[in-house]
């Protein structure tokens, strides 16, 4: 009995630290909910995390960053070796909680190491210096915002292409509407489902002449 009360007690921690979350994500304006963005993928919707705001103060990502490891089963924890995170927001993510990983670690535990995700004109890619770092290694995937769940399996493909395993995702914010699952556990500090998106082309705030918020 003990135990289950043990894991109710884990349980409503972490749903009160997502809507923590979600509640500063909102007052430091990362997170917009009633807006008209253009998501550069042929759609328009209200909703869109702002990335410049969540990473111009280096502390807020820390805090951030360290709360969504709390989030994290402690064999994750212990057994990650490399952090890879999407450029630009995802990577900056990925970096931090490489960092932080080590804090919580002893100090005989081999440090661990980061990679980046480019992203170009041509697609996703990783470089040949940090597919070396990748080999046989076990990842965690890192990104500042899951929406289908897309670009974590791009990179997730792309890890194991380069010879290492994910073990685990994770995001600061999770919209609710993945369509990519790639088999791991994915962990998100902050959940909102977001308002339907609309193509371009059919899209009502253009059609009321809303206009498209700029960054």
């Amino acid at each position: 009995m003990t135990r289950c009360h043990n894991s109710e007690v884990v349980l409503d921690k972490r749903a009160e630290n997502r809507e923590k979350a979600l509640r500063e994500l909102q007052h430091l304006e990362v997170l917009l909910l009633d807006g008209h963005f253009d998501y550069g993928n042929g759609y328009h919707g209200r909703c869109y995390i702002n990335p410049h705001a969540l990473f111009r103060h280096p502390s807020t990502i820390w805090r951030f960053a360290q709360d969504l490891l709390d989030l994290l089963p402690t064999d994750l924890l212990q057994s990650a070796e490399i952090v890879v995170g999407p450029a630009t927001g995802g990577a900056l993510l990925a970096h931090t909680i490489a960092g932080l990983l080590d804090s919580r670690r002893a100090l005989t535990h081999p440090a661990s190491s980061f990679a980046p995700v480019h992203i170009d004109k041509d697609g996703f890619s990783i470089r040949p210096y940090y597919v070396q770092q990748i080999k046989g290694k076990r990842v965690l995937l890192a990104d500042d915002v899951r929406n289908t769940g897309q670009t974590l399996a791009t990179c997730a493909q792309l890890v194991k292409e380069a010879g290492g395993t994910v073990i685990g995702t994770m995001e600061i914010y999770d919209r609710l509407e993945s369509t990519a699952e790639i088999g791991v556990p994915n962990f998100a500090l902050a959940e909102y489902r977001a308002p339907e998106n609309y193509k371009a082309a059919a899209c009502p705030l253009c059609a009321r002449k809303v206009p498209i918020t700029r960054f």
